[in-house]
């Protein structure tokens, strides 16, 4: 889906990519973590990462290079750092109550969309992450209440560009409908965003 999503911002699509490439990885360090402290080290290290102005921390891990690399992700550094705390809401045991499920899209999904686009709808980016951890976390009241919570999140103004605008709209499909995201880019997921894509709805 990131991928996909990625493949619709144009000349903004190589950064798109590896924003991404960062909450996958932000995303793994969840779901290998079997100790909270372990998981708290190991995003602490990508806290620490992003603050070093002299950029010496983590230099040689390929990600991190080609964030740094990359011109303009640095300076959206304050998305990446809010992400990190929202992946790190998930470190918590489940199930989860609504309130760190907001902190959870305060972080996340408002972080990670202002990342993608300074002008995009955060209101969105918190409805689009709500959706998506309802479709991939395994206990089924987190995931429930991920879907009650989003629809706070309703109606969201999306802005920015086509590529965010695509992910919070098939989120908002299934929300208004109270059902929780995908677990995988289904054939009728696709043709969703096809829709989407070609009539805006």
């Amino acid at each position: 889906m990131p991928r996909l999503l990625a493949s619709y911002a144009g000349r903004e699509a190589p950064r798109h990519q590896l924003l991404w490439a960062y909450d996958a990885r932000l995303a793994d360090v969840v779901r290998t973590t079997r100790e909270p402290m372990v998981g708290q080290m190991r995003l602490t290290w990508w806290h620490e990462v992003l603050s070093d102005d002299a950029q010496v921390k983590g230099l040689g891990d390929p990600l991190v290079d080609a964030l740094r690399a990359e011109p303009g992700i640095m300076a959206a550094r304050d998305g990446l750092l809010a992400m990190i705390d929202g992946w790190e809401i998930l470190l918590d045991p489940l199930p989860l109550d609504e309130a760190a499920l907001r902190s959870f899209a305060e972080g996340r999904g408002r972080g990670l969309f202002r990342a993608l686009d300074a002008v995009a709808d955060t209101k969105a980016g918190a409805l689009w992450a709500l959706w998506d951890l309802s479709g991939h976390i395994g206990d089924r009241t987190t995931a429930q209440r991920a879907v009650e919570v989003a629809r706070e999140y309703l109606p969201a103004k999306i802005k920015g560009n086509k590529a965010l605008r695509l992910a919070a709209g098939l989120a908002r499909h299934d929300i208004v409908r109270g059902r929780a995201g995908p677990s995988e880019l289904t054939p009728r997921l696709y043709a969703r965003l096809l829709r989407i894509a070609v009539f805006g709805r």
